[in-house]
């Protein structure tokens, strides 16, 4: 059985491991002052942040056409694909994948379309995307794959540190806004996605960045406790690579054996987040 895997521009993976195991990537709009980009495609991260900076507005995002959708489906079946398994961000931040289940793989006649909800988004989805790659070329059955997903997923976690809730919060995105909303000045608020809901939700506040790292190393120190596997490390950083290698090489000493490595948050992530956010994101180390 030949099978294909799509995902969406927020995957940030990069572009060598995409061409190498046969990724398509869909671009996901960007608009900034009434003006639409397509992540990765002419907008980058670097000129995405410029334009942050001073934007009249808060940016938005919006989802890829349904059109563009059904022919990239139909382009894969007409290739000889015989399924198409489509990994997109988490529905709870995104209602793409879910556009996809109900509105578009009915419309393609000539392949398998399956949309799968990662229930994530940025490298933890790119671990994703990259083990059902690998597999798909290892000749792997459909259900195979499917099931190793389903495994994988649910080895992730993570902790965001933000500055500015303020477009988490417009866009109906953070689920216990309330939880950190209104409290005094300098307060770090602490953020991940529920285990239940899959929602972004609030869970914790500090009064500086060292208690939030500290706060965020405790919970993968628990998790690590209680896994019979080793994790990969993740740190993911919204314009601020100088902050995230400082956080690593610290993580370094704190977890020796952990692989460790730095991702960043691209510009559909960076409109929700905001600039010099920075998170702690851990997923079984597959190659371990």
């Amino acid at each position: 059985m030949k099978i294909a895997i799509v995902t969406d521009s927020t995957c940030y993976l990069p572009k060598e491991e995409l061409e190498k195991y046969n990724i398509t990537v869909v671009p996901i709009p960007v608009i900034i002052d009434g003006k639409t980009y397509q992540e990765d495609v002419d907008i980058s991260t670097e000129e995405f942040y410029d334009k942050l900076r001073v934007s009249k507005e808060l940016p938005s995002t919006s989802q890829p056409s349904l059109g563009q959708m059904v022919e990239l489906y139909t382009k894969l079946g007409d290739e000889g694909y015989d399924a198409v398994i489509s990994i997109h961000l988490a529905s709870t931040i995104s209602g793409f994948v879910n556009t996809l289940s109900t509105a578009v793989a009915d419309m393609v006649t000539n392949t398998r379309v399956i949309p799968y909800d990662s229930q994530i988004t940025v490298l933890l989805m790119g671990n994703l995307v990259l083990h059902a790659a690998k597999m798909a070329q290892e000749g792997y059955e459909l259900d195979e794959i499917l099931d190793s997903l389903d495994a994988l997923r649910a080895t992730m976690d993570e902790v965001f540190i933000v500055n500015d809730l303020k477009n988490l919060v417009k866009g109906g995105r953070l689920s216990n806004a309330s939880a950190v909303i209104g409290s005094m000045l300098n307060i770090k608020p602490l953020l991940t996605f529920d285990n239940n809901s899959h929602a972004i939700v609030a869970y914790d506040k500090v009064r500086s960045i060292k208690k939030a790292y500290s706060k965020a190393a405790e919970a993968f120190k628990k998790a690590k406790k209680e896994a019979n596997f080793k994790y990969k490390l993740i740190v993911i950083h919204a314009n601020d690579p100088e902050e995230a290698k400082k956080w690593s090489d610290d993580l370094h000493k704190q977890f020796p054996e952990e692989k460790i490595e730095i991702s960043y948050f691209g510009p559909v992530i960076g409109t929700h987040l905001g600039e010099k956010a920075i998170a702690l994101a851990w997923i079984k180390d597959t190659e371990n």
